[in-house]
């Protein structure tokens, strides 16, 4: 199963950036409202404040996001409605990232923006409607510990299954009929 550790590392590595993100807005308007900078007659009290609550905004959005993974990860199931939406809003951003970051930063912030978002995108793909559909089911008494199926043999999930009718003799097998190989003495 490559579904659980990718959504573990991207779960840490979007919480790695909330942290770094915020701390770097808050480093930001720290610097502002010492330095008393202002930017075309702005205010820098107003200049400092909003990039701070910039870094909380954006922190929180992005710890929002690693938690989503971070359910996706422990429940091993689709994310589903806002969480969904959330992880394709990440990789989005990434991609957006990514493309100011090759101009401006250099090629080594691009291609981590990059495998960021590849890994968002592969957590994304990895689950399919079947797979979230199926973890519900085994949810129900099928399944194992985790919530997996009959795949590893921790259920057998065949308690909710009715048993099949046994063919009468005079019917015939449904299919085509392949008559047996010659045998050699």
């Amino acid at each position: 199963m490559v579904r659980r550790p990718v959504a573990w590392v991207v779960a840490v590595v979007l919480l790695a950036e909330a942290l770094g993100i915020a701390a770097l807005n808050w480093f930001t308007g720290v610097v502002v409202d010492r330095q008393n900078m202002s930017m075309a007659g702005l205010d820098p009290d107003k200049m400092s404040m909003s990039a701070k609550a910039g870094g909380v905004v954006f922190g929180l959005y992005f710890a929002l996001c690693a938690l989503v993974a971070l359910l996706v990860a422990i429940r091993n199931r689709a994310p589903a409605g806002l969480g969904r939406i959330l992880l394709i809003s990440i990789a989005v951003v990434h991609a957006l990232l990514g493309a100011v970051a090759w101009g401006l930063v250099g090629w080594k912030a691009f291609l981590y923006m990059m495998v960021v978002l590849a890994l968002v995108v592969l957590l994304l793909m990895t689950y399919d409607r079947g797979d979230a559909v199926g973890a519900g089911a085994d949810a129900d008494g099928g399944g194992g510990e985790d919530g997996s199926g009959p795949e590893d043999g921790s259920g057998s999930g065949s308690e909710d299954r009715p048993e099949p009718e046994p063919m009468a003799k005079d019917t015939p097998p449904a299919g085509p009929v392949t008559p047996p190989a010659p045998t050699t003495p």
